[in-house]
């Protein structure tokens, strides 16, 4: 087997890999491919065409469909071979996994979480921070200008009117 054929192969099980995935979460999702389509904004017979594996969708036409799906996109593109899978994070996954919120507020709670891991991660290379379990509120402070944590006591106010 040629290099050329051997590439074609992989492509094809990538393509055929997306596509199965696809049509799993489409029935699980209790959704016909006619309207996973419109919602995707993509041709009826271009989606049946990726789901049997025929057709490679691009990253745009895998967010149009995680979206539809209300699926990450991020697993889409680990799935079709665009992404390469990230680190087992339990967080993480809890939150990408969830079907009880939407893509935005996935995204949203990811940047927040990330950040906290960042703000934590300066704090350790700082010599601040020995346990994440016991961040000390002045050393984080030191670090983000005081402005990055979120005071206790303004939880459950509504933030932007003071």
């Amino acid at each position: 087997m040629s290099q050329d054929e051997k590439l074609a192969a992989v492509v094809t099980n990538a393509a055929q890999d997306i596509g199965s995935f696809i049509r799993s979460q489409r029935e699980a999702a209790q959704v016909s491919v006619r309207q996973l389509a419109e919602k995707a904004g993509v041709s009826n017979p271009y989606l049946s065409q990726i789901e049997r594996g025929l057709r490679k969708p691009s990253a745009d036409v895998l967010s149009q469909i995680a979206k539809a799906l209300r699926v990450s996109a991020e697993v889409l593109y680990v799935r079709a071979g665009i992404l390469e899978p990230s680190e087992p994070n339990e967080v993480r996954d809890a939150i990408v996994n969830d079907a009880a919120i939407t893509e935005r507020q996935k995204h949203v709670l990811l940047d927040i979480y990330t950040s906290f891991c960042q703000q934590n991660e300066a704090l350790a290379e700082a010599g601040l921070l020995a346990d994440v379990s016991e961040v000390p509120a002045t050393a984080a402070d030191q670090i983000s200008g005081g402005d990055a944590l979120i005071n206790p006591e303004d939880l459950g106010k509504d933030i932007r009117h003071g």
